[in-house]
């Protein structure tokens, strides 16, 4: 079994939106990497700038990759 990643980031909801838990606690929701640098260096995973974060180990992007923050169509 291949080992958690400290960092999920659940895919675009209607509005762009992206759920981020860290530890398995929800941080908010981030609409682009800007916001998950934010997110990272508040829980004091300072893993760099956005294309840093975009290649990071640490997160598991569901339902998209880094690049996808298009809201989701109903």
């Amino acid at each position: 079994m291949a080992p958690m990643r400290p960092v999920s980031v659940g895919p675009p909801d209607s509005q762009g939106g992206r759920l981020v838990q860290i530890h398995n606690h929800a941080v908010g929701r981030a609409y682009g990497l800007w916001d998950m640098v934010v997110f990272l260096h508040r829980a004091g995973l300072d893993v760099g700038e956005e294309d840093e974060i975009a290649a990071s180990d640490l997160i598991d992007w569901i339902g998209g990759g880094p690049t996808v923050w298009e809201p989701r169509r109903s």
